[in-house]
């Protein structure tokens, strides 16, 4: 048994090294910064500054849940048709969805920046019915826009892959027993492939609320979500401590939405079983 257990500890050993120097020191080093002044002496004075940001957390919070919504309507019905295809069919529409992220997250911006500008592609394409042009960027809409388009394959992807797993045998002795197809979604689709919405859920929400390239080239630089803060006071303002107070108040909001999104899987789950 001793032997078994050093083998385990050996194993277990460059995990153990990688959670600390990547996870934990981090976290201790950003924990530092917000509970102290530039001069290193404790204070509460970078957390009680906060108060004057819950603006900038709410719209944060917000636009990501939209975006959330968004792409979970969109991925979710996608997904599942998808799941019926025949293998070669759902190996390429999968190839389909995952090659945008081949691409750098710059270069997918910067390409709606393109589209969405005054003098883009779609005001050009308006201009040939003589229509006035648009105004897309700097606006709520382009902002969401970029959040559902950059991390919709985050979506897609577990869905897909929890109702590809689904036993075919199961929907049909549903049917069998009288349900139609409203019913089996209800009963049996839906409450099995919550998992993967959760994890889809997570995916694009903690992304999307953390996001700042987004917002600041969608946005035009008129929006300010709660990642441009903090890049803003680390690179522009040098203010390490509010930065990191910041960062850490996102990070616990982070950690207390999924798991509320974790309590809601499991009492679906329960839910979907007793029914």
């Amino acid at each position: 048994m001793k032997k078994k257990s050093l083998i385990n500890t050996i194993v277990n050993a460059p995990y153990a090294i990688w959670a600390t120097i990547f996870i934990i020191v981090p976290l201790v080093i950003v924990c530092y910064y917000a509970f102290t002044d530039k001069a290193g002496h404790f204070t509460f004075d970078n957390i009680k500054q906060l108060t004057e940001y819950s603006g900038v957390f709410g719209i944060s919070l917000l636009y990501s849940a939209i975006a959330t919504v968004i792409t979970l309507l969109l991925a979710y019905p996608f997904a599942y048709f998808l799941s019926k295809r025949s293998e070669n069919s759902q190996r390429m529409q999968m190839l389909l969805v995952m090659l945008p992220m081949w691409m750098n997250l710059l270069i997918r911006t910067y390409s709606w920046m393109n589209i969405l500008e005054k003098n883009g592609i779609i005001n050009n394409f308006l201009g040939l019915f003589g229509l006035d042009p648009v105004t897309m960027i700097g606006t709520p809409g382009a902002v969401i826009l970029g959040m559902v388009y950059n991390y919709l394959p985050y979506m897609i992807l577990p869905i897909y892959t929890v109702m590809s797993k689904m036993d075919n045998t199961l929907i049909e002795a549903a049917r069998d027993l009288g349900c139609n197809g409203f019913n089996t979604w209800k009963r049996l689709i839906l409450p099995l492939s919550i998992p993967g919405v959760v994890s889809g859920i997570a995916m694009v929400f903690v992304p999307s609320v953390s996001t700042f390239y987004i917002s600041q080239k969608l946005g035009g630089g008129t929006i300010m979500l709660i990642g441009d803060t903090i890049e803003r006071q680390m690179q522009v303002q040098y203010n390490y401590n509010l930065g990191a107070a910041l960062s850490l108040v996102l990070m616990v909001l982070i950690l207390v939405s999924m798991m509320i999104m974790s309590k809601f899987s499991d009492d679906d789950m329960e839910g979907g079983l007793v029914a």
